[in-house]
């Protein structure tokens, strides 16, 4: 029979409640099968995404491959047309012409049906260049600055585009308008041609009988360009400039007097003459009366 403490303790005993789920085991629905219902709900939205990526995907793909294609062909022309450019005959000027005129009509496909592709600027530089060897100066300077217009942020071609352009310019007599693409290479930052360029500035400058502006462009490519090619052929017409600069001094150009010499000596009368002259000069003898 319990005692009195047994008795206390089973009164005071916690009742724990029993923990009931509130879901049946039988409608628990693991993650696996939660994601694959989801993916039933959503089926037709999920088939139209992965349609629209694959798409996008060969689409791009599409394109890449076009591009390929499209700069394997502009290089074939692009190297068929300098083959032209470049193996011109100097014995025979027609030939010569025949050539650069398949080079000029090779260029001009490159750059009409490739346009997009890298050989494009390249293609419409040597273009003009072709052009202004075939006398077309004009169309040449057309050229340039399609050049100018479609590429100006290739700033390693940019200098030696314009530089071409001002050599059409002085091709035609137009000198003002060669100075000013001179000039304009020397504000392309990263133009690799402006040591030239000064030495053609000053060039011009001294066709025109202007020493002063000739001798200013020669000492900048001095200063910022010492190692240029074109600095010691500067520093010599900067010398040759500086001379015929200068006006002549005084004592360059009135030649100093003689100076005065002493009389010629007379020469001496022989001792024959001398004898002589003394016994002529002595009186006669008085004859002895």
């Amino acid at each position: 029979m319990p005692n009195r403490d047994d008795r206390l303790a089973m009164s005071y005993r916690i009742r724990v409640p029993a923990k009931d789920d509130p879901l049946d085991e039988a409608h628990l629905i693991s993650g696996v099968d939660r994601f694959f219902h989801v993916l039933q709900e959503q089926r037709r939205a999920l088939l139209v995404g992965l349609g629209v990526v694959l798409v996008a995907g060969a689409v791009v793909a599409g394109v890449v491959w076009y591009d390929y294609q499209s700069t394997l062909k502009a290089r074939e022309l692009d190297q068929e047309a300098t083959l032209h450019y470049l193996n011109r005959p100097a014995d025979d000027p027609k030939k010569s012409q025949e050539q650069l005129a398949q080079a000029i009509n090779l260029y001009t496909q490159v750059i009409d049906q490739y346009p997009r592709s890298p050989v494009a600027p390249i293609a419409l530089f040597h273009l003009g260049n072709a052009q202004v060897l075939a006398n077309q100066v004009d169309a040449g300077i057309e050229t340039y600055k399609r050049f100018m217009l479609l590429y100006s942020s290739n700033t390693s071609l940019m200098g030696l585009v314009q530089q071409r352009l001002a050599y059409a310019f002085l091709a035609k007599g137009d000198r003002d308008q060669a100075v000013k693409a001179f000039t304009g290479i020397l504000d392309i930052p990263g133009a690799l041609n402006k040591d030239h360029v000064l030495f053609e500035l000053a060039k011009i400058e001294e066709s025109q009988s202007r020493p002063e502006g000739a001798i200013a462009h020669y000492q900048d490519l001095m200063k910022n360009y010492p190692n240029s090619p074109f600095t010691s052929e500067a520093a010599v017409r900067v010398k040759v400039l500086e001379v015929k600069k200068a006006p002549e001094s005084p004592a360059a150009a009135t030649p100093p007097a003689p100076a005065a010499s002493a009389p010629a000596p007379q020469p001496e009368a022989p001792a024959k003459a001398k004898a002589a002259s003394g016994k002529s000069a002595k009186p006669a003898p008085k004859k002895s009366q």
